[in-house]
């Protein structure tokens, strides 16, 4: 018989190994202890709230087949997760794989250039006829007008805006279709964390890279590469204007170009004079030239501001120029052409530099490395990261023990996002009945989680995305580089409700113009109808409806770019059929009030827009 010897170095290994088992083993249980081993139906219901953007007819008990820790670990691993549905629907646009020199080339530059020809054109003709005080002002005449434009000219307008306008709508698609609901809801979140606005000049141009490359691979992942994934790309150099900032101290920018010609090995020696000649003579200061752009510290302050540390961190207005001067030669590569990152030596701030104490000696690009290496494991990023995804999925103003147990998971594993998201999600605080319901549907979560309520059929997703504008939260549209608030007080008032319940008629309408009505007779939650309208179409028994009838039958879907089954939904306005929508739209819960609301309904439509519209479904 064989036996085993151990021997004393063995048996140390082994029981190492045990005992880091066993705390591993342990520390992974502590973190799953919060999540219900047999989970309610309100529970599951609050899971795929706050992980996903609401629940689809069915969702709820597929996740209580496979258990609620199974389908969170499912959704912390979105890569594991099929998705081809979506995949199928998004092959629909062809922008959403090119590059940003693709985009500039084929879709931005021709539009661009078309329109330049046209103030050529405006300028000459002002010049024929005399008209010269355009030109003394200094200032090229605008382009004609729409009415005048060429057949050509508005074909290229309209192509220059498909890259948005798929970008646009591959977000909505997403977010209804993807089964990797965490991913979707996270790219949103750093998305905005990390905001660039779609309306400042070349932003458009970079924004489909952007989310694609930067944000959507890492949002998961390290966040000092999320960090340093944003402060490379161009859509963030060209939106914080760091793209521009350069030494105050430094010469004239030589050519790019000429730089990369003379490192050709195939110059000749007369060639190569010639070239370092004229860089020399790009050097020597031009009084007719305009001023130099020098430092700007836009990027600087957020980065301290928003993206790391947070407000009252510590940082002082000195730390903001400092981090100004280490990243000055940051910048855009051909940025006309849709050019990518690129460091420039001849831009750069040289000496040394302080920020928060730390010294940095005169290194190059390599400065600004040092500068996110040091921002990315600060303690007061840490804490601010925490407190935002916190906020995000707990409440408003999140448990201060909660958002400290996540800020020292995120110092523990380097700023391991999915450690930091999984130690929130499973926490005893997010569980907590107390924080059920507590968080308000930005415009964004309560346009998605309708369509998906109902198991809307998208057939073009421009009316969702149109109704995000009149809800006040245009995808990619804001402005200020703190992005969209994820707070009630930014989203809760009388216009915006009415507002939702508009969207809400108009979607279970198939997507066509619809309004409800305000206080009044003609209130009372139902489509306005003139005093001279009949009501809505109405299925006779043995009758055949009309073509658009709002009333289909079951299993019938509404025509148009959003299409709705209403009849499978509620088949009636009978009291088994409110209790079913309540159920499947609201989770169950219905105050009396919002019964009674529902109760007055004449028409299933109105049934489902009411539930809709309702305070229960506004919450997550």
């Amino acid at each position: 018989m064989r036996t085993t010897s151990f021997t004393p170095g063995r048996i140390v290994r082994v029981v190492a190994l045990a005992s880091m088992f066993a705390l591993s083993s342990g520390l992974l249980n502590a973190q799953r202890s919060a999540i219900p081993a047999k989970a309610d139906a309100r529970t599951v219901a609050h899971v795929l709230d706050r992980l996903g953007f609401g629940a689809r007819p069915g969702d709820a008990a597929r996740v209580q087949d496979i258990g609620l820790a199974a389908y969170i670990e499912q959704q912390l691993y979105p890569e594991r997760i099929a998705d081809g549905a979506l995949v199928s629907r998004l092959s629909e646009f062809p922008t959403l794989t090119m590059s940003a020199s693709q985009l500039s080339s084929e879709y931005f530059n021709p539009a661009t250039q078309a329109r330049r020809q046209a103030q050529q054109q405006e300028a000459a003709k002002a010049r024929a006829q005399g008209n010269d005080a355009t030109m003394a002002a200094g200032t090229p005449p605008p382009p004609p007008p729409p009415a005048q434009q060429t057949p050509e000219m508005r074909m290229l307008q309209q192509q220059a805006q498909s890259p948005i306008n798929e970008l646009m709508q591959a977000k909505i698609l997403r977010a209804t279709l993807s089964e990797r609901q965490l991913e979707e809801v996270l790219v949103d979140f750093w998305f905005n964390h990390f905001n660039v606005f779609v309306g400042k000049g070349q932003v458009r141009e970079f924004l489909t890279e952007y989310e694609r490359d930067a944000i959507r691979p890492n949002v998961l992942g390290n966040f000092r590469t999320l960090l340093g994934a944003t402060a490379h790309s161009p859509a963030m150099l060209f939106y914080l204007d760091n793209f521009q900032s350069s030494s105050p101290n430094g010469g004239r920018q030589g050519n790019p170009n000429q730089m990369q010609r003379l490192m050709d090995p195939r110059l000749s020696p007369a060639q190569r004079r010639q070239i370092e000649a004229r860089m020399g003579e790009m050097q020597q200061p031009n009084p007719q030239q305009r001023p130099q752009r020098g430092l700007n510290e836009n990027y600087g302050r957020e980065l301290m501001e928003l993206h790391t540390l947070g407000v009252d961190s510590g940082y002082t207005q000195q730390d903001v120029i400092e981090a100004a001067k280490i990243l000055t030669g940051w910048t855009i590569d051909r940025p006309q052409q849709g050019g990518g990152y690129v460091f420039r030596p001849q831009m750069h701030e040289g000496g040394s530099k302080t920020v928060l104490g730390q010294k940095f000696k005169e290194d190059g690009e390599k400065e600004g490395e040092r500068l996110l290496d040091m921002l990315a494991m600060h303690p007061a990023t840490a804490k601010h990261i925490s407190f935002k995804l916190a906020q995000r999925f707990v409440a408003d103003e999140p448990p201060q023990a909660l958002v400290d147990r996540a800020a020292k998971r995120f110092l523990d594993t380097k700023g391991d996002l999915r450690e930091v998201t999984r130690t929130i999600i499973t926490s005893p605080e997010f569980f907590d009945a107390k924080y059920r319901s507590a968080k308000v549907k930005t415009p964004l979560e309560f346009v998605i989680s309708a369509a998906r309520a109902t198991n809307a059929h998208i057939m073009n997703a421009q009316p969702m995305v149109q109704a995000l504008r009149e809800l006040g939260m245009p995808l990619y549209g804001a402005q200020p580089p703190t992005g969209y608030s994820m707070t009630a007080d930014a989203w809760v008032n009388t216009g915006a409700l009415l507002n939702r319940m508009n969207f809400a008629v108009q979607m279970l309408a198939g997507g066509q113009p619809q309004r409800m009505g305000g206080p009044g007779p003609n209130g009372q939650g139902r489509p306005n109808q003139g005093p001279d309208q009949p009501p809505p179409p109405q299925r006779q028994l043995g009758g055949r409806q009309g073509r658009g009838a709002l009333d289909p039958r079951p299993g019938q879907l509404q025509r148009g770019p959003i299409q709705v089954d209403v009849r499978t939904l509620a088949p009636d306005t009978s009291e088994g059929t409110i209790d079913k929508v309540i159920d499947s739209v609201l989770g169950g819960q219905a105050s009396d009030g919002t019964r009674q609301t529902i109760a007055r309904a004449t028409t299933p439509q109105q049934l489902l827009a009411l539930a809709l519209g309702s305070p229960e479904f506004q919450k997550r």
